[in-house]
């Protein structure tokens, strides 16, 4: 039987060229972790082939994709994304300009008109005074000359009641600026419902006792209030609450009001003396319709007294 013969060797050559491979695997450097994650996250930018996305080079010929082009195709890949989220929020982005640009005018607009408004583009110039009766007009604006020149908008309100002060007559006023330059200045005036007589001599008030002017003698066309209680009492209060509701050519034939208490107020009617007692000032308005239909039906030089304390039923003597 014969011996088989022995298996040839492999030739020296197969088996030098794995060793010249490891040695140049050991050689070349080995990639490093950042370089393998971001090797798997562009997994979908490298085609089946081995090929690289657009404008990449393709890889080796033994298969293998070096850092280079790992870098560089993540970089492909997020410039695409980016590209992608504007597309997509381009509508987001346009309406958030325009609201933008718009809260910028208003902005813009709000504040030229606040510096306009408190520059000397709006100075005051002019000054008037309106409601005045009594007052002199003239005076009142020659008082508050001290604003003129001064923006609108920063009217000094307090050195304005300073100088009206100085004016008895003012009750009340009001301001109101007529851009761009007048100023008007409406004023009520108090309204004076007697004389008190005093060491001082006769003083015209109001119904709220505000001295309003004193002379030496008893000034025309106003009545003479006596009120025991004197002025500031609660039956000064109720005369002079009368008095206002009285019409004006009833109170025209005014010439003495008399009054103890708040609800006993009574007063004399011109030449002819005739007394009208009018009680509280309660249904004051009532009562002044009553007597001036009474004083037609029956003047005043026909009787002694009409009595309206009641308004439903008036009685004439």
């Amino acid at each position: 039987m014969r011996r088989p013969s022995p298996l040839p060797s492999p030739p020296t050559p197969a088996k030098a060229a794995p060793k010249r491979r490891a040695r140049a695997e050991a050689a070349e450097p080995e990639p490093s972790r950042a370089a393998i994650d971001e090797t798997s996250d562009v997994a979908g930018a490298v085609g089946p082939t081995g090929v690289d996305g657009p404008g990449e080079p393709a890889a080796s010929s033994d298969g293998r994709v070096g850092v280079r082009q790992v870098w560089r195709a993540a970089r492909a890949r997020r410039k695409a994304l980016r590209a992608e989220v504007r597309r997509f929020t381009q509508r987001q982005r346009r309406r958030r300009a325009i609201w933008l640009g718009a809260a910028a005018s208003v902005g813009v607009l709000v504040a030229l008109t606040f510096a306009a408004a408190y520059s000397p583009l709006f100075g005051v110039e002019r000054i008037t005074v309106v409601g005045t009766a009594q007052l002199n007009a003239s005076d009142v604006e020659a008082a508050l000359s001290g604003q003129l020149g001064t923006p609108l908008a920063s009217v000094d309100s307090s050195a304005i009641k300073a100088a009206l002060v100085g004016f008895p007559l003012v009750e009340s006023y009001a301001l109101e600026a007529r851009p761009p330059h007048d100023l008007v200045v409406r004023i009520v005036e108090r309204t004076p419902v007697g004389v008190v007589q005093s060491a001082a001599g006769f003083t015209v008030v109001d119904a709220a006792g505000v001295a309003l002017s004193t002379a030496a003698t008893p000034p025309p066309g106003q009545p003479l209030l006596e009120i025991s209680a004197g002025v500031g009492s609660p039956a000064f209060t109720s005369a002079g609450r009368v008095m206002r509701s009285l019409p004006p050519d009833i109170r025209a034939q005014v010439t003495t009001v008399t009054a103890s208490t708040p609800d006993d107020v009574a007063f004399t009617l011109g030449g002819t003396k005739t007394t009208v007692v009018w009680g509280s000032a309660d249904d004051s308005a009532a009562k002044a319709t009553v007597l001036a239909r009474a004083m037609v039906a029956r003047p005043p030089a026909s009787v002694t007294s009409y009595d309206v304390s009641s308004s439903k039923a008036i009685v004439i003597r």
